[in-house]
């Protein structure tokens, strides 16, 4: 393309953000669409292994992250009852020597201030709040945003990066209702402070039990603890990160599980305990018309048991900047990107799908035999942590 065309993005979370930063980089101009008042993100923390770390590096973000991570040395499997390890992943120097770049946990809000500021950076107009996305129109000269209050917002290509509820996706690929997976989500903070000293390790460490399992590790250097608890739970349909239920609901969820598990329980605030449903969609064969489509969980929403929703988010917007700079077409460059991402994201989210038979086997001989028969530190390492959205062959 000899003029660099005008890049529309729906959401600015963090796929929209890193989208927005890759492009940015490449000289494209960028417009970031958000529907919040304000630039801010809730949840919890995430972990970004090398296939996305690359990514974040080669947009000069290493200074500021190693601000706000932790490196973890181990991903730990556990018995749910007892603590034995089950199975265990070498991360920390290992992970980093293997794959080119650490692997770490990080706050939402941390990496999405991170991203906000690298856009602001490069173009301190680039975001526009209080624009909801509620379709859009397109024709052979470009493509238009529609906003829900009327505005119409004229570019060449869109990226539809509007979450989980993507308007543009549903334009794209028409109304398909989330189906409830049978599972919930806890999540609570806690305060590394209001813990034993020297209470754990700084890793990785997923406890597998009967129709349950919880996943743990700090954040912010250590300073806070991060709990996430994944519950088999019938009848359950509210979404949300804020939907609050009682701390007495959670403490029940985990009877009989380790000292440990009680320990995090007791220590978090029993005012700030949230509980959402964990629903799914299924995968989509095509993301793309002829000058709009679709990045991060808007393409591709994923059950959080592989740790890799934000990832293949940054791994998307790589790979989309490259295809639109190899591409002297819109539509091919668009056509090229879905064709090298749909395969490997929709393996992702039905490997994570999986996992949740895996982690959760309802007696400890199945869940050991489940595990003795799988090698997850080589599954991983074939496919998953050694691709390279930087230098992956598009074909």
């Amino acid at each position: 393309m000899s003029k660099k065309p005008q890049i529309l993005i729906a959401g600015a979370g963090l796929g929209g953000l890193t989208a927005a930063a890759c492009l940015l980089k490449k000289g494209y101009p960028v417009r970031v669409y958000e529907v919040a008042p304000e630039l801010a993100e809730i949840g919890a923390g995430i972990q970004n292994s090398a296939n996305a770390v690359r990514v974040l590096y080669d947009l000069g973000l290493k200074d500021a992250l190693e601000k706000v991570i932790v490196r973890p040395q181990a991903y730990n499997f556990r018995q749910y009852d007892s603590g034995e390890i089950i199975q265990s992943m070498p991360l920390g120097e290992t992970h980093e020597q293997r794959f080119g770049a650490p692997y770490y946990q990080i706050h939402r809000a941390d990496f999405h201030n991170i991203l906000v500021d690298k856009v602001r950076s490069l173009d301190p107009d680039c975001i526009t709040l209080n624009a909801e996305a509620v379709g859009f129109e397109e024709d052979e000269n470009g493509v238009t945003l529609l906003l829900a209050d009327g505005r119409r917002m004229d570019g060449d290509v869109l990226i539809g990066a509007d979450g989980i509820k993507s308007a543009i996706r549903r334009q794209i690929a028409g109304d398909q209702p989330a189906d409830y997976t049978g599972q919930v989500a806890w999540r609570a903070l806690i305060q590394a402070a209001d813990l034993p000293c020297n209470f754990l390790e700084p890793n990785v460490d997923v406890w597998c039990g009967p129709g349950n399992h919880a996943v743990i590790y700090y954040l912010r250097g250590g300073d806070i603890l991060n709990f996430v608890g994944l519950v088999a739970h019938e009848g359950w349909s509210e979404e949300g990160w804020t939907i609050k239920r009682p701390w007495a609901d959670l403490k029940a969820d985990y009877a009989g599980w380790h000292p440990t598990i009680q320990t995090i329980i007791d220590a978090a605030d029993k005012d700030h305990c949230y509980r959402w449903a964990l629903n799914n969609r299924k995968a989509l064969p095509f993301w793309s018309t002829r000058r709009t489509t679709l990045l991060g969980d808007s393409a591709h929403p994923t059950l959080p048991y592989l740790a890799q929703g934000a990832v293949m988010a940054i791994e998307d917007s790589a790979v989309l900047s490259r295809c639109l700079e190899q591409c002297s077409d819109i539509t091919a460059a668009l056509d090229l990107y879905q064709r090298n991402r749909i395969d490997r994201t929709t393996r992702i989210v039905n490997e994570s799908s999986a996992n949740a038979d895996l982690f959760q086997k309802r007696n400890v001989e199945d869940l050991k035999a489940a595990f003795a028969a799988r090698n997850i530190d080589k599954e991983r390492s074939d496919w998953l942590y050694s691709y390279d959205a930087l230098t992956v062959p598009l074909l």
